[in-house]
């Protein structure tokens, strides 16, 4: 009988793993080779049956594979307007998605007396982070808001998810508030993609998504923020970075959207080093007391402490080259002989900055600067209009990457006429280390299994403490994916 029972279940064991993917409920949000979490009564009591039944197998390291986006723009102090949808549909380069998206800006707001020293301008971050869902979710037919909705909502853009707890804010931070009356299945219901961390600082701002199904996938702990102003007297915000830090299992990823100094004079790119120093020396994610509970406590605490960092934004690096000179050998497209003068490869080399750092070949055109909005000719030259800026063409936009298990797919930059900057991406394979488990199967499975939901008793108290808040529409977007 034992036996018999034995090979029962190993039969079931086949016909589950084994079944054709066309006989398998999917999940209308995911691609079709993707499978659901199901909720198949016979294949979760099954799936129980192999776990309690399963053999130590001893100490075991998986890995996988995330494909991540990262984009900078440096928009000019320009506010999103609904025609910008198909610059950052191409920026986004949607036919061939991502599972996680990084996107940095600066210059969000003009970088002016009472922008950089007065209060905050929340609602710019949030009109952005509207556009971009509004992008990343309709082009998979899944409803989005769109900007006009949000004329009556106020907005913290200091935000980030924990999405394997409930809702919580470490520090300063505090959730975005939207008008009580936008349902939270407008929001995120239909999403597939869904916002991880958003953080501005005066004009730089980042903003993370993640894929929704990977929030149910993978254990994606320790999300915080932190922004270091290094700008005029050194603390002031018009110039410094924002950091995102956050672990995706055991592997632990630091994301720096900065903007450094400007000035193409012979010196300014020390100043630059400088300021990356500073983001360096004062970028710093606290400790809090939920960080012991995770399963890979000790989170890092500095950029440099973390598995796999990506540096990005207007770093403002410019060419050791006289300004006939530079135009030339861009009408050349003569990349490689371009990138022989630029200030930020020199600096790597003589050890002033980002040593040992990693950027991919620059196969593009310098993105900075352009005349103005709706044009493709750079600032000054010999034909330069009255009052124009006198500039040398330069590589400003760029992003670098550190760290073991990453591979870059793709660099390049967009057309977009938006600003006076053209906006760069990179695409990167990011190889993650599965949470150490002395039972292998567990790994695999349990990732199959449906998670708890909720007691209605905490549902009810969460609700009432975070009403009329992303975050209250955060958890309830949670619980009913867990259902």
């Amino acid at each position: 009988m034992e036996r018999e029972s034995h090979e029962s279940k190993s039969s079931r064991f086949r016909k589950y793993w084994f079944t054709p993917a066309k006989h398998q409920r999917a999940d209308p949000c995911c691609p079709n080779n993707e499978i659901s979490d199901g909720d198949d009564y016979e294949r979760e009591t099954f799936l129980k049956d192999v776990l309690s039944q399963s053999v130590d197998m001893g100490p075991c390291k998986l890995s996988n594979e995330l494909r991540i986006f990262v984009g900078t723009w440096n928009v000019a102090g320009r506010s999103p307007v609904g025609s910008l949808a198909v610059d950052l549909d191409d920026w986004l380069n949607l036919k061939d998605a991502a599972d996680i998206y990084v996107l940095g800006f600066q210059e969000i707001v003009p970088l002016k007396t009472r922008t950089v020293v007065g209060a905050e301008d929340k609602s710019k971050a949030t009109n952005w982070n509207l556009l971009i869902g509004k992008i990343l979710n309709d082009k998979y037919g899944c409803p989005w808001l769109t900007p006009m909705m949000m004329n009556t909502g106020t907005g913290d853009e200091d935000y980030t998810r924990n999405p394997k707890k409930p809702i919580s804010f470490a520090g300063d931070q505090t959730p975005i508030k939207f008008p009580a009356r936008i349902p939270a299945n407008q929001l995120f219901g239909g999403s597939r993609y869904v916002l991880l961390a958003s953080k501005k600082m005066v004009g730089v701002f980042t903003s993370v998504w993640i894929r929704r199904d990977l929030l149910r996938k993978y254990y994606i702990s320790n999300v915080k923020v932190c922004s270091v102003a290094c700008g005029i007297m050194g603390y002031l915000g018009n110039k410094g970075s924002v950091s995102v830090s956050m672990s995706i299992e055991g592997t632990s990823f630091c994301f720096v959207a900065a903007h450094l100094a400007s000035g193409e004079k012979r010196g300014d790119e020390r100043r630059r080093n400088h300021q990356v120093s500073e983001i360096f020396r004062r970028t710093f994610f606290a400790r809090t007391p939920k960080d012991d509970e995770y399963p890979n406590p000790n989170p890092p605490l500095t950029i440099l402490g973390h598995d796999q960092i990506f540096w990005f934004g207007d770093l403002n690096y410019r060419l050791y080259l006289e300004d006939n000179f530079a135009r030339q050998l861009i009408k050349k497209q003569d990349w490689k002989a371009l990138q022989g003068f630029d200030q930020l490869r020199k600096e790597q080399e003589a050890g002033g900055v980002f040593q040992g750092w990693r950027e991919g070949n620059i196969e593009f055109a310098p993105t900075y600067k352009y005349s103005s909005s709706n044009c493709n000719r750079y600032s000054g030259g010999p034909l330069r209009r009255t009052g124009e800026k006198q500039r040398t063409p330069a590589w400003c936009d760029r992003i670098l990457w550190y760290g073991k298990g990453v591979k870059q797919l793709s660099y390049f930059r967009s057309e977009s006429k938006f600003s006076d900057h053209r906006p760069v991406s990179a695409q990167f394979l990011a190889q993650i280390e599965l949470l150490e488990s002395t039972n292998p199967r567990v790994i695999a499975l349990s990732k199959f299994l449906p998670s708890i939901p909720l007691s209605k008793q905490t549902k009810g108290e969460t609700t009432v403490e975070a009403k009329s808040t992303l975050a209250a529409l955060m958890v309830k977007d949670r619980e009913e994916s867990s259902l």
